[in-house]
């Protein structure tokens, strides 16, 4: 029984984007079918030109589809991804669950999995808070909210149960963050997987 995995995240400068990109590729060598998804971009295009990184960024990832509300509704399992902004997701990311309203009001998110990725700038820069902030968002959706948890040797050098982050401060994700992102996306799919053959049995 095939597990449908929607990976939708914000990423400005790429930091995100690559551990998404690990995300998806932990979820299919699970067996699952993914979706990698970026939600809209909403800064203005001056704050996007005044850092050309981040212009370069969205001109690498042109080919990327931007999430739908079908995205939701397919899959089976979501995980979300988002930089922090002050302890919390980006207004972009957030922009794109407060479109779901209808999706909630008919029951079309609820009983699915969830789980959340980020990165900040700086150490301790708001990530648990920021997935923590997103969880409020599964608990009102009905969802199955699974982290990674110390359910694997590399979670004990990543550090963070509630869910991957990375200090990107330091550089773009290097393999730790990387192979947290895909044990993170293989506990995803095997949950969801026990789920949807219990539901069916």
């Amino acid at each position: 029984m095939t597990v449908k995995v929607a990976v939708i995240y914000y990423s400005a400068t790429g930091t995100v984007h690559a551990l998404a990109q690990a995300v998806a590729e932990g979820a299919e060598k699970a067996g699952a079918r993914v979706r990698l998804r970026k939600v809209a971009e909403t800064a203005p295009p001056e704050a996007i030109a005044a850092r050309p990184e981040w212009g370069q960024h969205r001109a690498d990832t042109a080919d990327v589809a931007e999430a739908e509300l079908d995205d939701l509704a397919w899959a089976d399992a979501v995980l979300f991804g988002t930089p922090t902004r002050f302890g919390n997701p980006t207004s972009q990311l957030r922009a794109f669950v407060e479109s779901t309203a209808a999706l909630w009001m008919g029951g079309q998110l609820a009983d699915k999995v969830y789980s959340a990725f980020t990165a900040s700038n700086t150490a301790h820069g708001g990530q648990e808070s920021t997935i923590l902030a997103l969880g409020n968002t599964f608990y009102h959706w009905g969802g199955i909210i699974v982290p990674p948890g110390y359910t694997d040797p590399i979670q004990f050098r990543s550090g963070n149960p509630y869910g991957t982050s990375h200090v990107a401060g330091g550089g773009p994700p290097d393999e730790v963050s990387l192979a947290a992102a895909r044990h993170q996306a293989r506990r995803v799919v095997d949950t969801a997987a026990a789920l949807k053959a219990g539901r069916s049995a």
